[in-house]
Order: structure tokens, then C-alpha cells, then sequence
């Protein structure tokens, strides 16, 4: 946790109480957990009240955007035409595209087809066809506060295989959300996702998972769905990361193009599927920011 606090200083979290009448309760009771050796959040990654408020402002950009891509992408459409979307209705809406140049990431947004698992580049090479599935995965800057979500995109008849897999993913997601509640286990949501993944024969990516967001792009927690209930962060209210497993229909081995060191795929080149939502843990459950 972070410096001692006095009981009558102005609590951390801005809210301008003292500390023993706002959030004195909350921090002992984090650190009843720290003591048995669980890992907890700090409070740098606990959002208060007004930058919750930021952050949605960023989320209904994300969303207007995905919102327009779902109603217009189509067969023999490029993938470079969606990264043109998105940055100029980024742009549009006072935002920016949160993925360009970050890290040297040379795009607005990830486009990710059939076996690729995520981080696909946009290309005009890469046009779309009746039987793909894609990943696109949006993430803003607004005014400083970060919003990240994805959707998968079927394209034409995509067969039942492909079908199901986009559906189980989703559903997968669902039931990890189940499972974000106050005071429980970032592990809780990791195993609901991994087992009902698995109860249907597919497999979840290990090395790649979740992450904090808002007033990062990437912050901590990690967020692994390959983990166990009881296990993990513990989980408190102005907690916010992202549910975003990716499901393989075959192995969970996965590798990274050489040639950029971005695109990930799958080894045995089946297909893999994620759908990204952003969660905000609240004090009697959650709410979902951006989908």
C-alpha cells in the first residue's frame, strides 16, 4: 500500500473526507488480506469517483467506433480500410488511437484473423473473405484516460466450427464476469473463463492476458485466465481491467512473427477467437465500461 496516512488527513483518494471517515475501513481491510501473502492492489490502480467519470467519457468513443465497424465491415474489405476508420473517427471525436506508435506498434488498431491471435497489423494485402473470423481491438486516449475493448467480426458463412468457437468465447467471457465481485479473487474470474473453455474442448492462451487500464493503457494487474479461484489480486471497489481471454480451437502453443516481432498466432494454425470488455469492480459488483 502506499505512505501512512493520518486518521485525520484528507483521504488519498481525493474525495477531500478525512481519511478515518472515507477509506481508513477499506485499507485495513486490504491489509487483513496482504497479511496472509495475497497480493493486493496499491493505490495507484484504485480509480476515484472523477476519474471514473474520465475514463467512461474515453469508453463511449471506443464503443461509438467498434458500434460503426459492426454495421459496415463486409467481404472485400482491407484491413487497412479499418485502420483508416478508426483513426479518423478517433480523431473525429477528439480522441487518439491508443495503440499507434506505443511501443513502436506502427497502427490504430489490431486486426487479427483466423489463426492469429492477436496483435494483427492492418494491411491493403489483407482483404476479407466469406469464412473469416476477425478480432478488432480498439483502444482510445481521451483527454489523458484510456479505453480498450474488441469484438470478433464474422465475415460471411463462416461454418459451425468457426461458429461455435466465436460463440464459446464470448460466453466465456460472460461467466468470468459473473465472477468479478468485491472483495473476491482476480483468480475466481480466471478459472470460470478456463473451465468452461475447456469444457468445450478448447484451449486459453497463457502467455498473453488482461491488464489494468484508465489512466495507463497497460497497468497492473496482469490478468491470467489460466488461474485458480481464491488465487490472484485480490479485487476492490475503483478496480478496473479488462476480461479478454483468447481461446483456441486447437493447442495453446502460440508464436510471434520474426519479421515484425507483433503478430502473434497460433502453432498449429487453427483458428483463435477474443472478445475484450473493460470492467469496473464496484462496491456490489461491477459495471462494464467498454465492450
Amino acid at each position: 500500500m502506499s505512505m501512512k496516512i493520518g486518521r485525520n488527513d484528507p483521504c488519498w483518494c481525493g474525495s477531500g473526507r478525512k481519511y478515518k471517515a472515507c477509506h481508513q475501513r477499506f485499507d485495513d481491510r486490504i491489509q487483513m488480506v496482504a497479511a496472509t501473502g495475497r497480493p493486493v492492489p496499491n493505490h495507484e490502480i484504485i480509480k476515484n469517483a472523477e476519474q471514473i467519470e474520465k475514463i467512461k467519457e474515453s469508453c463511449k468513443v471506443n464503443i461509438a467506433i467498434l458500434d460503426y465497424l459492426e454495421e459496415n465491415i463486409h467481404e472485400g474489405m482491407s484491413t487497412a480500410e479499418i485502420d483508416k476508420i478508426v483513426y479518423e473517427m478517433t480523431t473525429d471525436m477528439g480522441g487518439i488511437p491508443a495503440p499507434l506508435n506505443y511501443q513502436g506498434y506502427p497502427y490504430s488498431v489490431c486486426t487479427s484473423l483466423n489463426d492469429q491471435v492477436c496483435h494483427g497489423f492492418p494491411s491493403e494485402k489483407v482483404v476479407l473473405k466469406s469464412g473469416d473470423i476477425m478480432n478488432v481491438d480498439c483502444s482510445t486516449i481521451l483527454d489523458g484516460y484510456f479505453s480498450d475493448s474488441s469484438r470478433m467480426f464474422c465475415i460471411g458463412e463462416i461454418g459451425e466450427e468457426k461458429e461455435r468457437l466465436v460463440r464459446v468465447t464470448k460466453e466465456c467471457v460472460e461467466i468470468g464476469l459473473r465472477e468479478v465481485k468485491p472483495w473476491g479473487f482476480l483468480g475466481d474470474m480466471g478459472q470460470a473463463v478456463h473451465d468452461h473453455a475447456f469444457a468445450n474442448g478448447y484451449t486459453v492462451v497463457r502467455e498473453i492476458g488482461g491488464h489494468g487500464v484508465g489512466l495507463e493503457f497497460h497497468e497492473d494487474p496482469w490478468v491470467s485466465y489460466n488461474s485458480r479461484r481464491g488465487e490472484e489480486m485480490l479485487l476492490v471497489p475503483g478496480m478496473i481491467f479488462t476480461i479478454e481471454p483468447m481461446v483456441n480451437m486447437g493447442g495453446v502453443e502460440i508464436y510471434t512473427d520474426p519479421a515484425n516481432d507483433w503478430e502473434v498466432y497460433t502453432k498449429d494454425h487453427k483458428p483463435s477467437a477474443q472478445w475484450e470488455i473493460m470492467v469496473l469492480v464496484t462496491e456490489d459488483g461491477n459495471e462494464v465500461l467498454c465492450y
